[in-house]
């Protein structure tokens, strides 16, 4: 136990001591203050003294609350974790449409673009950041992938279709134009991963080793 904790008592996680009153305050300001720069300068060029600067604090507070800009820029992901909400459209082409506008839009947003390439620029030195950028890309296929779990349900893809698996191959073509080949990404190219996922799905790629067997075979009989 450190020193200067009690029995029955955590150190709170940095810039999180207390949830309301000038420690919220200044949390919001700091996390606002860090997102503009993320925007104007890049992570790689992002400093917590201008950060503290634009925030109206001082960069001993940043420091003291945070102690760097990866833990600013991980404690910004559940601010800016947006959820994608699905409709219930009856066809797994369209709501995988709906998933892929949906991430072009994002990534259109300075703010949630820079975020995202901060974490991504934090992650391969930083395993509190890759986790929390792990979590936040969960949760979201997470919600997403109940697409897929509605096709299977009413016989549109085949008996365990592997969903978070569906939602990769939808995605991953339009992050690899948005970030790394740096290629126009907009809803036809979004309409076209969709297509292009939806089209395997009904065909089976996606099922999960040993799932098609388990639901093809006879039950046993007791």
């Amino acid at each position: 136990m450190e020193q200067n904790e009690t029995p029955g008592t955590r150190t709170p996680a940095p810039g999180t001591q207390r949830p309301g009153g000038r420690t919220a305050r200044t949390r919001t300001s700091v996390l606002e203050a860090a997102l503009a720069e993320l925007v104007e300068s890049g992570y790689g060029a992002t400093r917590i003294e201008r950060i503290a600067a634009r925030a109206g604090v001082a960069a001993t507070t940043v420091y003291r609350r945070w102690g760097s800009l990866e833990n600013i820029v991980v404690d910004l992901a559940d601010e800016l974790a947006v959820s994608i909400t699905l409709g219930d459209t009856g066809s797994l082409e369209d709501d995988l449409r709906t998933v892929a506008r949906a991430v072009v839009r994002l990534n259109g947003d300075p703010a949630h673009r820079a975020w995202l390439e901060a974490m991504v620029a934090a992650a391969p030195g930083s395993p509190k950041a890759r986790e929390a950028l792990a979590s936040v890309l969960a949760r979201r296929r997470d919600v997403t992938a109940t697409a897929v779990h509605a096709a299977v349900a009413r016989g549109e893809v085949p008996p365990g279709t592997d969903g978070h698996e569906v939602i990769r191959a939808t995605v991953a073509p339009l992050y690899l134009r948005m970030y790394i080949t740096s290629e126009p990404v907009g809803p036809a190219e979004a309409d076209r991963a969709a297509a292009a996922a939806a089209l395997a799905a009904r065909a089976g790629l996606y099922v999960l080793a040993g799932a098609a067997d388990d639901a093809a075979a006879p039950p046993r009989a007791d």
